[in-house]
């Protein structure tokens, strides 16, 4: 079936702002609440959130099966749920709806008031319930930049690192839409020179510049699911901050991994970018030495070419963007990591997350945390207002943009902004 909503000599009744992440080649799904305070699954062009539940109700999807109910829930999951086929349907229908030669919508005032809001009158929800979240290592640069500063500079990589995606099970419960404040983490860190760690509030709060995919049913349990296969099952994208706190970090790692230093908080943009949407922009990946064993290779054009940006806003001041990334220099792909998920019969669910772990590129501007950029607080970044930053202060805003470009159209992801509060204290 092909993708028409990707046309790109399309063009909306709706208007669009030029380099505007959201044209109607774009089409993303998300959730928000409207000015009436109802929940519904919608997508967005432009600056305007299109409310999909209502849409459904007057018969603008008429011979699509879908359930009475699809777009008005509170999560796209049981859309998700219905696959690829459908994805596409609905989405080139939405494009058909919204394309300006087509009078059908355009031209009912009384449709467009119930289906059509401002962005800015709408509160934006997570897109999905995930009921499992898992996060991945996979830029090598970035596993290597930690394993300089943390380990042997000679054997920066684990043996194991260029032979699987490395992956850690994280906290769903913690992830939560742009725009949510969090608190500074209080935990167990381990002064230098010291031998008994101290409880307080973490020194080193740090962001990491990610993308994470969603997942549609993947399998049964004992079920792997081929390389070939892989993206049949991945819905779409979103920008993802995962938070973490080093000091925390460097004193629980051992043996097991992260813990509370990753599962504080983890923010995502709200809009989900399907895979469909960003196909005219892949590319290939980093050259994999040695070769994967053969459950993970690959061939042609598997990763995206995706901008990202990170700038950090101090509260009354300008953001400084401290760091530019490219998605397409992480060494895993999503395919691989799904594979490899699913490998010993893991169960996926719809709804699931897979983060992709920090996004580092091979120059120092391109790092994707506070510990790279400043190498673990030895050379402090400074910002637009004169003040220097070796992790993140309270009050301080993180903001992440993403957007793929070529000579015809700009799809992007939005942003994912959170604001760091001081620790919280119960009254």
């Amino acid at each position: 079936m092909p993708i028409t909503a990707n046309d790109t000599k399309r063009k909306s009744w709706l208007s669009v702002p030029e380099n505007s992440d959201f044209p109607i080649q774009n089409i993303p799904f998300g959730v928000f609440l409207t000015r009436e305070n109802v929940v519904t699954v919608g997508t967005r062009i432009g600056d305007f959130a299109i409310d999909l539940g209502a849409l459904q109700q007057m018969n603008y999807f008429s011979g699509i099966e879908l359930t009475d109910d699809m777009f008005m829930q509170d999560t796209l999951n049981d859309f998700i749920s219905d696959g690829k086929k459908t994805w596409r349907l609905v989405r080139n229908r939405i494009a058909d709806i919204f394309d300006e030669k087509n009078p059908t919508l355009r031209d009912n005032e009384k449709h467009r008031d119930i289906v059509i809001f401002n962005i800015a009158e709408v509160e934006m929800q997570l897109p999905v319930l995930i009921g499992d979240y898992t996060d991945f290592c996979s830029s090598k640069e970035h596993a290597t930049n930690v394993g300089k500063m943390l380990r042997d500079p000679e054997n920066a990589l684990f043996p194991n690192w260029l032979h699987i995606p490395i992956g850690y099970h994280g906290r769903s419960s913690s992830i939560i839409p742009t725009d949510i404040p969090i608190h500074r983490p209080i935990g167990q860190t381990l002064p230098a020179g010291e031998s008994t760690p101290v409880l307080g509030p973490s020194r080193s709060v740090d962001f990491e510049l990610e993308t994470a995919f969603i997942t549609t049913d993947a399998n049964i349990m004992g079920e792997m699911i081929p390389i070939s296969e892989a993206e049949d099952y991945i819905f779409g994208m979103v920008l993802m901050n995962d938070w973490s706190a080093r000091d925390i970090q460097k004193w629980e790692y051992l043996p097991l991994g992260p813990f509370l230093s990753k599962n504080f908080a983890t923010s995502i943009s709200p809009w989900i970018v399907t895979l469909d949407a960003l196909e005219p922009f892949k590319v290939p990946g980093p050259k994999q030495v040695p070769s994967p064993l053969p459950y993970l290779q690959q061939k042609g054009k598997h990763s995206f070419d995706i901008q990202l940006e990170v700038a950090i806003q101090p509260e009354g001041s300008t953001p400084t963007v401290v760091s530019k990334s490219n998605f397409k220099h992480m060494y895993w792909t999503m395919n691989q990591q799904l594979t490899h998920h699913t490998s010993n019969g893991c169960r996926v669910n719809s709804g699931d997350m897979m983060g992709s772990g920090t996004i580092s590129g091979p120059t120092q501007d391109s790092y994707g945390s506070m510990l790279e950029l400043t190498w673990g607080g030895k050379n402090p970044i400074q910002l637009n207002d004169g003040t220097e930053r070796k992790f993140i202060n309270d009050n301080d805003t993180v903001i992440m943009n993403g957007f793929c470009k070529n000579s015809q159209v700009q799809i992007g992801f939005g942003e994912v902004k959170t604001k760091l509060l001081p620790p919280f204290v119960r009254k």
